[in-house]
């Protein structure tokens, strides 16, 4: 038999990303002011279908080439020029020419500015080939000028770094990891020397040290910590700069792109990583490289923490936007193949559905917690924020981040049996896909490095009061309509929420960090689906039914019962607890199994 000939499987075929998702377009009606959200809908709708008639496509031409790094020329010169794939550069200019990170700071839309840019980015994430690590980097540093630039560079680079021209645009990296701390950046050991010139930019200093992941080498421009007090000073003695990849910074168009010694930046090598292939990350060493003061001396960590805060809201919204792809490919693809010698869609078959419907309900409630904080940081940035609002978002940023790329990778590999064997075959975007979204649970802290900055950040007694007061505020306005039919699920997430708030009671158990965080994601993420619930019953939507229905589901679906006893295990039995996670990874003779063992 020829290979045309017999069955042949039908191709599954994704229709327009926006108007078929089972989120945004209820969640944007509801969260965008009605006067914006034509305007805004109409463009989403022709990205839509953008990303499944031509995006994807330029995104398969990108993975082709993966970067190189070329550190010496014919005569011996140290050059490090670094190659990247034309689908790459065209992908960032892409973003740029839709606006990203560009709409943040047009703020055309006030608050709702975050909001409209981030569902462009959600829908463009699973198909842009990680170049939103870049750009989310760009916009922290664009954030970080805003706040504390000098007057030039709010004059010189700010404008570059939000351009939706690619001609012009620059883009950001941001060097904070190194090899003896990690993500414990109080052990930097890269030193920051001022000289005796003045730079219009700033202070003028020359830096030393190895920045041992720098994820977007082919930048322009990069902010780094480095050392202006003592190693003793632990992070209370390092300061932040801006340092241009390359010298000149600014050149007129068609000039060549300096290599990196220009600016005594020695590249070693390329990053060979599991996913994130077509990205350029690299080791780094500055020798005398020079870089210009932002803000105060010994304030590096305060002044970057913007760019923190807003790549953890870009990592949530990847997890969240590789989640939305394998979804559409997956439920796409229910609709064509059939099964049961040919009687039977996937799509009519109850048992399948059922395994959808579950990747359906944990997306919905990851998308709605995502967009929570980046409703919250939009009302911050454009100065609609209360009190309550800037502490709520203190608390959710770290554990949003966490949360949605622990909980996205299980349901992207569900997706992916959706498929059968189909789902195994690199073609589809699978593999890349689960892939790429395994690196946001490192990227910008980890999932135990995160529970101990919600830790850190509950400590305030303002932050666990202003949480205490959304929750009643959402609980509260639920209709009694509403409350008759899900007064079970109400009281299990009042108990979630009475047990997260005793957690850290001092002295809090060492153990008690993750499973609290864990149990905060569950809440957050179940109070925005009550929130979109009880807006859906109020306003008499179609779909109200169903996004109550999605509410009930969850609460049972996250394990909420199991997290608060979990989070209960961990208060009370933290010592025993202990002894025996060191003998079972380490043996019973540790010093701390014997004692209790």
């Amino acid at each position: 038999m020829r290979i045309e000939e017999g069955f042949q499987p039908a191709p599954f075929l994704e229709d327009n990303a926006y108007i078929n998702d089972p989120v945004l377009p209820s969640l944007l009606k509801r969260t965008i002011p009605a006067s914006a959200f034509k305007e805004i809908e109409s463009d989403l709708t022709r990205l839509g279908h953008d990303v499944v008639t031509s995006i994807r496509a330029l995104s398969d031409s990108s993975k082709i080439s993966p970067p190189t790094l070329v550190q010496y020329d014919q005569w011996g010169r140290r050059v490090d020029i670094l190659h990247t794939s034309e689908g790459w550069r065209e992908l960032k200019a892409l973003s740029q020419r839709e606006g990203l990170p560009g709409i943040f700071y047009e703020r055309k839309y006030g608050d709702a500015s975050r909001t409209y840019g981030f569902a462009k980015m959600m829908l463009l994430v699973g198909d842009t080939n990680e170049i939103f690590c870049p750009i989310s980097m760009t916009d922290g540093l664009a954030r970080v000028i805003e706040l504390i630039g000098s007057p030039e560079v709010k004059k010189d680079v700010l404008p570059r770094l939000i351009s939706r021209d690619p001609s012009i645009a620059f883009t950001a990296g941001q060097w904070m990891t190194e090899r003896p701390g990690g993500s414990d950046v109080s052990q930097t050991e890269t030193t920051a020397t001022p000289t005796s010139e003045v730079h219009k930019y700033g202070s003028k200093y020359t830096l030393n040290g190895v920045k041992w992941f720098s994820s977007a080498t082919d930048s322009e421009v990069s902010v780094a910590l480095a050392r202006t007090g003592t190693l003793e000073q632990g992070s209370r003695g390092l300061s932040l700069f801006l340092i241009p990849l390359r010298k000149p910074l600014l050149r007129s168009l068609g000039d060549p792109t300096p290599p990196s010694p220009s600016n005594n930046i020695l590249v070693h090598r390329l990053k060979h990583k599991i996913g994130t292939q077509i990205l350029p990350t690299a080791e780094l060493t500055l020798n005398d490289t020079e870089g210009y003061l932002l803000g105060q001396l010994g304030q590096g960590v305060k002044n970057i923490t913007p760019v923190l805060n807003i790549t953890r809201a870009w990592s949530a919204m990847t997890s969240v936007g590789h989640l939305r792809k394998c979804l559409a490919i997956a439920t796409a693809y229910s609709r064509v193949r059939r099964i049961q010698g040919g009687t039977l869609l996937l799509s009519d078959a109850p048992i399948h559905v059922a395994q959808l419907a579950t990747i359906n309900i944990l997306y919905r409630a990851l998308a709605h917690m995502a967009f929570g904080i980046v409703r919250l940081l939009g009302k911050v940035e454009c100065g609609t924020a209360s009190e309550d609002d800037q502490q709520v978002l203190r608390l959710l940023t770290p554990v949003t981040k966490a949360f949605a790329a622990e909980k996205a990778s299980v349901g992207m590999e569900e997706a992916m049996t959706a498929l059968g064997g189909a789902g195994y075959m690199e073609e589809n975007g699978f593999g890349r896909a689960i892939r790429d979204a395994l690196v946001e649970k490192i990227w910008e802290g980890t999932v135990v490095v995160l529970s101990l900055d919600v830790a850190r950040a509950a400590k305030d007694p303002r932050t666990l009061k202003a949480f205490a007061n959304w929750s009643n505020e959402v609980a509260k306005s639920c209709p009694a309509s509403l409350k008759s039919q899900i007064s079970p699920e109400l009281q299990i997430l009042q108990q979630a929420v009475e047990e997260f708030l005793s957690s850290y009671t001092a002295p809090v158990a060492p153990t008690v960090p993750r499973p609290a965080a864990m149990l905060l994601g569950i809440i957050s993420s179940s109070l925005r689906l009550l929130e979109h619930a009880v807006w859906s019953e109020l306003n008499d939507e179609a779909s109200k039914k169903l996004d109550l229905e999605v509410f009930k589901r969850w609460i049972v679906d996250a394990g909420t019962e199991a997290a608060i006893k979990a989070l209960k295990e961990a208060k009370t039995g933290s010592q025993d607890v202990i002894a025996m996670n060191s003998a079972l990874v380490f043996g019973a003779q540790t010093p701390q199994a014997r004692h209790k063992l």
